[in-house]
């Protein structure tokens, strides 16, 4: 007689995880002197961390449900040999500025609908640009889904208002959150999804090192699915485009964007590859039936086209809800490295690496985008596979030299670590260089930033930041060097 299976029971393993989102963060300018670091932060550590990330959850009587509903906040945090300099700020986007003067919510979020809530043009989100932060063109540029990014000060963080790359484009052009740079020319590089239930397509934009427009091609799709993010290499851009099909009928007709999503597995997941220069499809090629919301690099290496991305075994969305009580039973993931075969038009080898702790928010060092690269740096969640609220507590350092390790720091119980990792490179040489994230210590409600030895990050940070007060956990972020 078979034993029926063993259900195992529902645990949080994420104790005080809701202290994370209860509160607004204040907007605020703060210096932490050099005498009130925990460790010592590398000499070579000089210059500014940013951050964008979701921040505030609540307006009036409404109460967000999801983790991408929050008003995005930036975090500019300099290092500089008197201390550690902080400076947080409301992104003033449209949607926050409507509803910080009408003193509630009006907008309809990702995940959360409320009577008589609005839809832009009564079919689309208005962004609460709360995903990533780049400058370009001489600007710093905040962004979030499907819209235009915001022009800032670089100095006060203060919203300049939409940025149209020179009236190029408008208010309606579909624009994602993950511009990618050349590190060599300069340019930048973004995608936008037209949600088309008939015609539905990728629009691939590509912008000279001033920010001016200089191509825009669309790129046709079988189904309206949702895109995140793609990859740039030397000669191709990349999508992973998942069968994640965008139901628009389903928005209009009341449901939030995560209620008009549907996984439809069966449909396959592909490769879309196309032409730097001409914006021409030059592959499809199928690859299975899982997902991708982040990629991490892609170059060319004996002849072949290399794509590397963090793969999932379903989408990501549902677990961001509903909030705080997050990822209660998100599945595994791991990043997966396609060595492809254009001419023949086929993956020829596919790796994947151990480390399959549902991980996310990858980094590299920036001045390997599109080249060869070995080690990457990705959040990770230590429960995963667990029923139960769960939160990223590692911090993992990998190596597609050697696949099947994984340099892991896990974060003291009740501790929580946000933001992609932001890789600091040492310009003598002399080590790896270094990881900067963010950490929130639910029992004592207290946040910090941590400065990790890139090559060793297992040992645990170098230097601790902490703050008067915690900031939001971000998503995505990036290093600016000191000139």
């Amino acid at each position: 007689m078979n034993e029926p299976a063993r259900v195992e029971a529902w645990v949080d393993y994420a104790p005080g995880l809701e202290r994370a989102f209860a509160e607004t963060p204040a907007e605020r300018v703060e210096t932490v002197r050099p005498g009130d670091i925990e460790g010592e932060v590398p000499a070579f550590v000089r210059g500014t961390y940013y951050l964008n990330g979701p921040a505030r959850f609540s307006r009036g009587d409404v109460r967000y449900r999801h983790w991408l509903d929050g008003d995005g906040m930036i975090c500019a945090l300099r290092f500089a040999d008197d201390g550690v300099h902080l400076k947080a700020r409301f992104v003033q986007s449209p949607k926050w500025q409507v509803e910080e003067a009408a003193g509630k919510a009006l907008f309809r979020a990702f995940g959360t609908s409320f009577p008589n809530d609005r839809l832009v043009r009564g079919i689309a989100l208005e962004s609460p640009v709360n995903v990533s932060i780049h400058p370009f063109g001489g600007a710093l540029l905040a962004f979030g889904e499907q819209g235009l990014p915001l022009a800032l000060d670089p100095e006060t963080l203060e919203s300049r208002g939409l940025h149209t790359f020179g009236n190029s484009l408008n208010p309606l052009s579909p624009f994602a959150a993950h511009p990618k740079f050349d590190p060599d020319t300069g340019e930048m590089f973004n995608f936008g999804v037209s949600f088309s239930n008939t015609q539905p397509c990728i629009n691939l934009y590509r912008f000279s090192d001033a920010g001016e427009l200089v191509a825009r091609k669309r790129l046709p799709l079988e189904i309206p699915c949702s895109l995140h993010d793609f990859s740039l290499g030397p000669r191709h851009v990349v999508f992973y485009v998942s069968p994640y099909r965008l139901d628009m009928a389903s928005l209009q007709a009341g449901k939030t964007l995560m209620e008009a999503l549907v996984w439809e597995p069966e449909r396959g997941s592909r490769l879309l590859i196309a032409d730097r220069e001409s914006g021409e499809a030059v592959a499809s090629i199928p690859i299975g039936e899982r997902y991708s919301l982040h990629t991490i690099n892609t170059f060319e290496r004996d002849g072949n086209l290399i794509v590397d991305v963090v793969e999932l075994d379903r989408p990501v969305y549902d677990q961001y809800q509903v909030m705080p009580d997050l990822f209660t039973d998100v599945e595994p993931g791991r990043p997966v490295r396609f060595v492809i075969d254009l001419e023949a038009g086929q993956v020829i080898e596919k790796i994947e690496m151990a480390y399959d702790r549902a991980p996310d928010f990858p980094a590299i060092d920036p001045r390997l985008a599109h080249r060869s690269y070995d080690e990457l740096w990705i959040l990770g969640i230590s429960h995963t596979g667990k029923p139960g609220r769960k939160f990223f507590d590692q911090l993992a350092h990998l190596d597609w030299r050697r696949p099947e390790e994984a340099d892991v720091y896990t974060s003291p119980p009740g501790r929580y670590l946000g933001g992609e990792p932001a890789f600091v490179p040492d310009p003598s040489g002399e080590r790896h260089g270094a990881v900067i994230c963010q950490e929130f210590d639910a029992e004592t409600g207290t946040g910090a930033f941590l400065v990790f030895d890139a090559g060793e990050v297992g040992r645990g940070p170098v230097a601790r930041v902490p703050l008067s007060s915690p900031v939001h956990l971000g998503f995505h972020a990036f290093f600016a060097p000191e000139p």
